[in-house]
């Protein structure tokens, strides 16, 4: 289907005392990456699994077309999410840990031998996850996204344990998606990555969002990515 835009509006969620994201409300086009930027601590782990139904917020609405996560009749065929590396049993090969999650999810059992070859992990789809490296593991992760053939990738650090090659597949790979009507929104510290990644930011600190817009006006001024981040953040701590 694709053209889904993910829309969150004055997300808020305490733990105690502590307000971990405050009044949080950003939107992710269709046809666009949406890098979700901030220091550690600074909400947007929270915000995300509040945007896929594993948090419940104490106010505010995310959506994904208007929609509700778990009001979806079909959420894996919608949104495709990765906020941890796979935890496949170690003595599972990468292709029975994609059958049981293709069974799952009630997706067409040929779907695993396509994403396989998406994420291209065919020479390896047959040994155990328990010898894969942590970028094998992290393209199992999206392998496991995309079963459901899904209009919205959320993703959390998906370039981690990648080597060189395996991040501009990764880049390539989100930029295909988005140009296909596909909706990204991506959560990473690799700034300088990014930067080739994205279209859109959207930057949150202690848990209040500080800035959205396109990556073309934050870098305005001849900034590269990493420099407008670190100026806005500092900016912020000062006040």
């Amino acid at each position: 289907m694709k053209g889904v835009s993910i829309q969150v509006d004055s997300l808020t969620k305490r733990f105690g005392r502590v307000e971990a994201v405050g009044d949080v409300t950003f939107t992710a086009q269709p046809g666009r990456v949406t890098g979700f930027l901030g220091p550690n601590g600074a909400g947007k782990s929270t915000t995300l699994r509040m945007l896929l139904g594993l948090t419940r917020p104490d106010r505010g609405i995310a959506l994904f077309a208007g929609i509700a996560y778990g009001d979806l009749p079909s959420p894996t065929r919608t949104v495709g999410a990765v906020l941890d590396i796979a935890s496949a049993h170690p003595a599972t090969t990468a292709r029975n840990h994609l059958r049981t999650f293709c069974a799952l999810g009630g997706h067409p059992s040929d779907r695993v031998d396509e994403v396989i070859g998406t994420v291209e992990l065919d020479r390896f789809s047959d040994r155990r996850v328990g010898g894969y490296s942590t970028g094998m593991r992290q393209r199992l992760s999206l392998a496991t996204a995309l079963l459901g053939d899904p209009d919205v990738l959320v993703l959390d650090e998906p370039s981690n344990g990648l080597d060189p090659a395996g991040i501009v597949w990764l880049r390539n790979f989100l930029r295909d998606f988005a140009v296909s009507g596909g909706t990204v929104l991506i959560s990473s510290h690799a700034l300088g990555e990014l930067q080739n990644s994205i279209d859109d930011v959207v930057l949150i600190d202690h848990g209040q969002i500080v800035w959205t817009g396109t990556l073309l006006e934050l870098t305005t001024r001849g900034d590269t990515l990493e420099e407008a981040y670190l100026r806005l953040i500092a900016r912020e701590s000062a006040i």
